[in-house]
């Protein structure tokens, strides 16, 4: 048997599905989690130009989100969009 060294992450999905906090869907709930996935896909490429205050603004609340700066964007865009 060949043997995988795992990535602190992989160790950590490992210890939580060992525990049993990962449950099985139903096809239904499947189906719909990937039609979700897929909905939120991007497949556009923009490019803009913005002050450079702002965009440190940005950056300072999304890494105190915890997210990086491009997605915390795209999350604003899809929220003012919808």
């Amino acid at each position: 048997m060949k043997r995988f060294k795992l990535t602190k992450s992989e160790k950590r999905i490992e210890a939580a599905l060992l525990r049993g906090e990962y449950v099985p869907v139903s096809p239904a709930r499947a189906k719909w989690i990937a039609a979700q996935i897929s909905a939120y896909r991007k497949d556009a490429v923009i490019s803009l130009r913005i002050n450079s205050n702002d965009l440190e603004l940005i950056k300072e609340k999304a890494k105190k989100s915890g997210v990086p700066y491009q997605t915390y964007i795209t999350t604003i865009l899809h929220h003012v969009v919808h």
